[in-house]
């Protein structure tokens, strides 16, 4: 029995020693195993997981797009505040793929990324029917764009408008604000101010949007440095822009708006946008989970669009208005075009004020993106942008009445998508649960590696208590002393007594 217990103290031993090496092994290698699995998906390789993602973006996404209603044009005219009634959301699915996808010997690779829209009848409040009164986009921004010109040209120019029955505001459809119509009036600004307006054709505010390209991005793959994938070497043949004021302002920053590098910090993310002509960054608001996934949510700050006053680092951007809207008239065709956050959400109050209708809320206006640190890889967001139109009365042109100098809201519109269905299986098991699981382990080898060990040493003490119980114990004998020849005086005179007495 006490041998049997030796073994089994000696088994449990080595079993702890083997634990132990285990769990100290994976405490030591496990990160980086976790980050070696990291670093081979989310790179841009044909070979990684994240490849075909990136390539052929699965995930749904979807455009929503919010019209602004002029419900007042007449009063406008007279000098009235306008009363807007939102319409929508007009909703499409999109769909992004990426062609011209060539690998560069510098550690890059060029894209051509096209998006498709399909109109959704059941997820929208409307159809593509239905007409909107809405600012004469062309012919007010025109006239703005006019106003210092000489005066002879444009009483031309409110002839003209007079007989192609121009007003300052239109009655249209959402497929033709959306797509396209036929302008007349493009050849005439055209005839009467060569390059004011220069393109031809049709005129629709989404018409560059569907079936084309946001420009030729070249990134970085990540293959030889992992913390700059997905980061921006040159946006159409550029390493800056030239429509802003200053050099930092003109930079080309962070990545195409995709995917990140891994390993993030709760700091903050930055991304280049072509429809906002310049890099955009978004701060850490809050850690969380997207179903079940970790995730770090990044938000807009209040300094986004503030003009150079408040935020001097956007002086750039200027000239600027109130803060809340940036002006991007210089990449829009010097068009008096605005850009915000939906109902000037985040914007100087008197923006607000200057119409009726908007009531901004951090719910349903703010942007977002929730991103997974250790891949870098989005799994919800929606990024809302507003369009805005400066309109006022211009002398000479008859057309614009009395109107008084107002930024006025157009659309707003949200590109929404989240990972889902069996993306989102093959992204948890992959690159979550394996990694967690790894995690786990080198805890649990090290807890069971203590147990073991302190089993083994007590089943060494109890088989140590067995061997001494059952040794034979020989007991201890004392020899005894001779009788001693001689007795104590006592004993003697006693015995001498005694004698006497028989006699």
């Amino acid at each position: 029995m006490a041998a049997a217990r030796r073994r089994v103290s000696v088994g449990l031993g080595l079993a702890g020693a083997a634990c132990a090496v285990l769990g100290v092994c994976l405490l030591l290698v496990g990160p980086l195993i976790i980050r070696e699995q990291v670093v081979k998906n989310v790179r841009i390789d044909p070979n990684s997981i994240s490849f075909s993602m990136w390539k052929d973006i699965p995930i749904p996404f979807y455009l929503s797009v919010h019209f602004f209603e002029v419900v007042n044009p007449k009063e406008v005219l007279q000098g009235a505040k306008p009363v807007l009634n939102q319409r929508g959301p007009y909703v499409y699915r999109e769909l992004r793929y990426k062609t011209n996808i060539t690998f560069h010997d510098n550690d890059t690779v060029s894209f051509l990324e096209y998006r498709k829209l399909f109109f959704q009848p059941d997820m929208s409040n409307g159809n593509e029917e239905e007409y909107i009164v809405v600012p004469n986009i062309l012919m007010m921004g025109a006239a703005v764009m006019m106003e210092n010109l000489p005066n002879f040209v444009k009483l031309l120019l409110s002839g003209a408008l007079a007989g192609l029955k121009q007003e300052a505001f239109m009655n249209r459809t959402v497929g033709e604000i959306m797509w396209g119509y036929e302008d007349p009036l493009i050849d005439t600004i055209n005839m009467l101010v060569p390059g004011l307006i220069p393109f031809k054709g049709k005129f629709g505010l989404f018409i560059e949007l569907n079936n084309s390209n946001s420009g030729l991005f070249t990134v970085n793959t990540g293959v030889k440095n992992i913390s700059r994938v997905h980061m921006v070497d040159s946006w159409n043949g550029l390493k800056k822009v030239n429509y802003w004021r200053s050099s930092e302002c003109n930079m080309i920053n962070g990545t195409a708006g995709e995917l990140w590098p891994p390993f993030m910090s709760p700091t903050s993310l930055e991304f280049y946008s072509p429809d906002a002509c310049r890099s955009m960054t978004l701060v850490y608001e809050q850690s969380g989970k997207f179903k079940d996934v970790p995730i770090y949510r990044f938000v807009a700050p209040k300094t986004l669009f503030a003009n150079g006053t408040d935020y001097p680092p956007n002086e750039g951007f200027c000239p600027c208005m109130q803060s809340g809207i940036q002006n991007v008239s210089t990449c829009r065709l010097n068009a008096p075009m605005f850009i915000s956050h939906p109902h000037f959400y985040n914007a100087d109050p008197a923006l607000v004020n200057a119409v009726e209708g908007l009531h901004p809320s951090k719910d349903q206006h703010a942007l977002f993106l929730d991103v997974h640190p250790m891949t870098g890889i989005p799994m919800n967001c929606s990024i809302k942008l507003q369009l805005n139109l400066y309109i006022k009365q211009v002398s000479g042109i008859i057309q614009t009445g009395k109107i008084k100098p107002v930024v006025l809201p157009l659309l707003w519109f949200a590109e929404s998508g989240s990972i889902e269905g069996s993306v989102l299986k093959q992204f948890y098991t992959n690159l979550v649960l394996i990694p967690s699981l790894l995690d786990y382990l080198q805890y649990i080898f090290l807890g069971l590696s203590v147990l073991l060990i302190i089993s083994a040493a007590v089943t060494m003490v109890m088989s140590q208590r067995t061997i001494a119980e059952k040794s034979p114990r020989h007991p201890t004998t004392q020899s005894k002393p001779p009788p001693s020849s001689e007795t104590t005086p006592l004993l003697h005179d006693t015995g001498t007594l005694s004698q006497d007495a028989e006699a």
